[in-house]
């Protein structure tokens, strides 16, 4: 049979009340009084019920979670740092996927809430507007990571996007392109418009033009940015640079180069967005913006912990990425 509190109360004749302080490490017990309880608890196979924690304490100790895909590299490291913070304030997650779903992703924050959870994170939200009602209706904090809702929230984390999208652009006019094209993402997310505003302030600086026939728009994945390269790349003066929305996309720019018999980076230098873990391993390694994904994680499930404890009131903080060059860029021919 499971050890109770009641049974190591009797066991070391005190109340249950004490015990209980004792396994909580209250200051309020004496510190060999809850050596001795916790001794006791350990010996006898105690068992902390979260069910029964929740009862006493009105909490759960989980934290919801919701990303687009649990497909996407880019959420896996997310989430590792989520869990990272999480655990260690003794803290669970419940993972769900939201599919890029806006109406999918209403739905799963509305079913954390009736499961009582005592916080939620919501990753590429869609609708990011929208929770600023939620959180008086809710009564539970609620942090966005890069937000995808062209207007501000209460509480989120986020990636300086034009700053890595001006970082890219430098560096391939600084390697002396002049023909540079963006593909982007034709899902009219914010991110996609604040690394479209990165790339036009570069070339603006370096007073070159920004090109119609230049700008042209993928889906975020692979087969949608290999069509939209096809376009690019059978212009009669066709560009010697793309900077790409995200990495997925740099993919299908890298296969459909390949496929017209150009050689990346002499013929063609490819610049990715967020550096997934498979960037260093292409042929050429992927000069990519490296989004400090564990880092959103871990700082958003902080921001998440404080405002439980009712110690922050930050509305939003926002990280810088670092771009990685690697073999995909090199000077035009």
């Amino acid at each position: 049979m499971a050890v109770s509190i009641k049974d190591i109360a009797r066991i070391a004749g005190v109340s249950h009340s004490t015990v209980s302080r004792a396994l909580r490490n209250s200051p309020l017990i004496p510190a060999h009084t809850a050596e001795r309880i916790q001794r006791i608890a350990k010996e006898s196979g105690y068992s902390a019920s979260a069910v029964a924690r929740s009862l006493v304490t009105r909490k759960t100790y989980a934290i919801g979670v919701v990303v687009t895909s649990i497909s996407d590299p880019f959420n896996g490291e997310v989430v590792g740092g989520i869990e990272e913070i999480a655990n260690n304030a003794g803290f669970s997650i419940i993972l769900a996927t939201s599919q890029a779903d806006p109406q999918r992703e209403m739905t799963v924050v509305r079913s954390f809430q009736e499961r009582r959870v005592d916080g939620i994170l919501v990753a590429s939200s869609r609708v990011g507007a929208l929770y600023v009602p939620l959180l008086s209706e809710f009564g539970i904090p609620i942090v966005l990571l890069n937000n995808q809702h062209p207007s501000e929230f209460v509480h989120s984390v986020t990636v300086d996007n034009v700053d890595g999208a001006l970082r890219a652009t430098r560096h391939l006019i600084a390697l002396g392109h002049k023909h540079i094209a963006y593909l982007g993402d034709r899902l009219g997310l914010q991110s996609d418009k604040e690394r479209y505003e990165g790339y036009t302030i570069a070339l603006a600086e370096a007073k070159l033009p920004v090109r119609a026939e230049f700008v042209i728009q993928g889906d975020g994945k692979p087969q949608g940015a290999r069509e939209a390269a096809r376009e690019l790349l059978a212009l009669q003066q066709r560009p010697t640079a793309i900077f790409c929305y995200n990495d997925m996309s740099a993919l299908g720019v890298l296969e459909q180069s390949s496929e017209r018999g150009l050689q990346v980076p002499r013929d063609l230098s490819i610049v990715g967005f967020d550096d997934l873990f498979f960037t260093p391993f292409l042929q050429p390694p992927l000069t990519s913006v490296r989004q400090p994904k564990r880092e959103l994680g871990r700082r958003a499930t902080e921001l998440l912990l404080r405002l439980l404890k009712g110690e922050s009131h930050e509305k939003s903080l926002e990280l810088n990425g670092e771009l990685m060059v690697r073999g995909s860029t090199a000077p035009p021919e």
